[in-house]
């Protein structure tokens, strides 16, 4: 299962959002908006933000997560999300030595199935480092011979190495990110993929990251999750068929 944690966040993220609300229809100063805002009136400011649908000045509160334990396939997902910042650690400079793996659940519950994902996945870290060596040999030989000195040659051709070794790695292989959004972005991404239709590794993933920010942005975030909770399912014939328990679900695990 993915491992999330939220890294840093704006600070008073719903003062701000209403803050900037506000002054988009008062004549007084930045300063004095803010000061008069208590809790409770930008909690209210807020609530009447996502009833409306104005949503541009959620954009001013922005959140930070750090992401691990998830796959390259989640990877190419969340990266589609394209308002947002990502930090991912790199195979290019990074040896996966003994890399870890994300095993699908309905293959898990299938003793079989499970064995031979092992086996592949084992056989792909040996062709992997058989690989890296192979390259790296000749990486390095070529180096010294045009009169690189040995230790620089070494690390370089290291480099070099499990830069096209790493081709042979799978979308299970697990990696590590650090994600910046806004809140507008997040009750987008949130939208799509907190909805049962979505991919389950990333569905597990979003849900964890809408949990974190509806504890520290409890109104920003308060209608936020699978369209269906809102009104009705937009999938039409493709729809879960499960919007009662959806929403049931989001009303005591999220509300």
């Amino acid at each position: 299962m993915p491992r999330v944690t939220l890294l840093a966040y704006t600070p008073q993220p719903e003062h701000i959002v209403a803050s900037a609300a506000k002054l988009c229809y008062s004549p007084s100063s930045i300063d004095d908006l803010r000061e008069n805002f208590t809790d409770e009136k930008a909690s209210s400011f807020v609530d009447m933000l996502s009833e409306i649908g104005h949503e541009s000045p959620i954009e001013h509160a922005v959140f930070t997560f750090g992401i691990e334990g998830v796959s390259r396939s989640l990877l190419a997902q969340i990266t589609r999300h394209r308002i947002a910042s990502f930090s991912v650690q790199s195979q290019r400079y990074v040896r996966e030595n003994s890399f870890e793996y994300v095993i699908p659940p309905e293959i898990d519950a299938i003793p079989e199935a499970c064995r031979l994902y092992i086996k592949a996945m084992q056989e792909d870290q040996k062709n992997y480092e058989e690989l890296a060596a192979l390259l790296k040999e000749k990486h390095r030989a070529d180096l010294v011979e045009g009169g690189m000195d040995e230790k620089s040659a070494d690390r370089t051709a290291e480099k070099k190495a499990i830069e096209d070794a790493r081709f042979v790695l799978p979308n299970a292989c697990t990696t590590k990110m650090v994600v910046t959004m806004n809140a507008r972005s997040l009750l987008n991404f949130f939208s799509h993929r907190c909805c049962n239709r979505a991919q389950w590794e990333i569905r597990a993933l979003a849900e964890k990251m809408l949990a974190l920010c509806q504890q520290a942005a409890p109104h920003l975030f308060k209608r936020s999750g699978p369209p269906c909770i809102r009104g009705g399912c937009p999938e039409g014939k493709m729809t879960c068929g499960k919007i009662t328990q959806v929403r049931e679900r989001y009303r005591v695990n999220f509300k």
